[in-house]
């Protein structure tokens, strides 16, 4: 049926739908992109964390190197996409851990996810074959 034609209770009832239904469609569309920024945040911050991890295990290695190192690759890798991050690092006789936290960049207003990664392993022994 043709605009012409069509009653007169009807007439820009398509221009009221539209102006109802695009704004729901654009923040579907944000919501999508922040969440594909979240999952990318969350697999830097865990290839930074693994990468302290690996500098911090080495057989002189520190927990402080592990921290610069995940600063560092956090600095280079993605300098604006994790905001307020927090790395700590922790070394034992045994073992590594990093942990680095901060949220996601908002893409929606006020709508900002939680990152998290951790790193652990080993710390590397060189053992005499001695015995």
């Amino acid at each position: 049926m043709s605009a012409r034609h069509a009653p007169r209770e009807e007439r820009g009832s398509t221009t009221t739908e539209a102006v109802l239904v695009t704004p729901a469609l654009l923040f579907l569309v944000m919501l999508v992109v922040q969440f594909g920024l979240w999952f990318h945040a969350q697999h830097v911050a865990q290839a930074a964390a693994e990468e302290g991890s690996r500098a911090a295990r080495a057989d002189r290695g520190t927990a402080a190197a592990g921290r610069d190192r995940t600063n560092a690759f956090l600095d280079q890798a993605g300098p604006t996409i994790l905001i307020d991050r927090q790395v700590t690092a922790g070394r034992t006789a045994d073992a590594v851990t990093i942990t680095v936290e901060g949220r996601s960049r908002p893409v929606v207003p006020g709508f900002s996810l939680p990152i998290r990664a951790v790193a652990s392993s080993p710390v590397e022994r060189f053992r005499s074959d001695n015995g």
